[in-house]
């Protein structure tokens, strides 16, 4: 459904007209959290396995860097994705598979052969990998496959700091409506102070959301207000460029 363009004026009017007056609950912008290293992840996940799970992760990560890449109809890293979970625990699964996505230098063909032929879970390891392994936005089908789906996890990944730096602003902005439209909180979009301070743009398609959710007597997201609050700000911290640090 089109709306027009509405004046900031008309937007804010349509925000107070929400069900329940725009809260003022005091909270701060969600914080920028930096990218961790594979050295980083790498230590805290031998830190926090069991010896066999030990044991089974580094014979993985050495069998894939003796043989990266792409073999034949399936290589032999790539079963190894497929039992992290059982062999690492489900809690430990993605950073598993990072590291084992990584030791095989995994590049964009290997992500996006994993990708779609993988599990939501090994998708979403995938998705995990992205900053570490591909430097440009080359791998960019891939997110905006993720966000296609209705599926949260998947959707709280794929708005990671690979999108944050790639994303042109129009597919950004309805990736972080799309976070509002499936309930997955915004402090999973990286990067999003920066990338929304001063957006009129997107203040204008919250305010039409607010809109047409306040039309059908529904309530108005809270995160719908944090996001609209960075909309509006004029703040600016130097040196906050590239918050996510140098990707690995």
């Amino acid at each position: 459904m089109t709306h027009p363009r509405a004046t900031p004026a008309a937007r804010t009017e349509r925000t107070q007209d929400a069900p329940s007056s725009r809260p003022h609950t005091g909270r701060t912008t969600p914080a920028i959290t930096l990218t961790p290293s594979l050295h980083d992840l790498r230590r805290h996940l031998t830190s926090h396995l069991d010896p066999p799970a030990r044991t089974w992760l580094d014979h993985a990560l050495d069998e894939a860097a003796a043989h990266p890449g792409l073999h034949g109809p399936i290589s032999v890293w790539e079963l190894r994705l497929a039992e992290a979970a059982r062999r690492c625990g489900p809690a430990h699964a993605d950073t598993a598979r990072v590291l084992i996505l990584d030791a095989a230098r995994a590049d964009t063909d290997a992500l996006t052969r994993v990708y779609f032929q993988g599990t939501a879970d090994e998708r979403r390891a995938v998705l995990h990998a992205l900053p570490h392994l591909v430097p440009g936005p080359d791998a960019l089908p891939l997110v905006e496959d993720a966000l296609r789906t209705n599926d949260t996890r998947l959707l709280a990944t794929a708005v990671g700091p690979y999108a944050a730096r790639h994303l042109n602003p129009h597919a950004w902005r309805h990736a972080v409506l799309k976070c509002l439209f499936t309930g997955v909180p915004v402090n999973h979009v990286a990067d999003l102070p920066r990338r929304a301070v001063g957006d009129g743009e997107l203040a204008r398609m919250l305010g039409d959301y607010a809109a047409e959710r306040t039309a059908a007597g529904r309530t108005v997201p809270e995160d719908l207000y944090r996001v609209l609050d960075l909309t509006e700000s004029v703040h600016h911290t130097p040196g906050t460029d590239h918050p996510h640090g140098k990707e690995s």
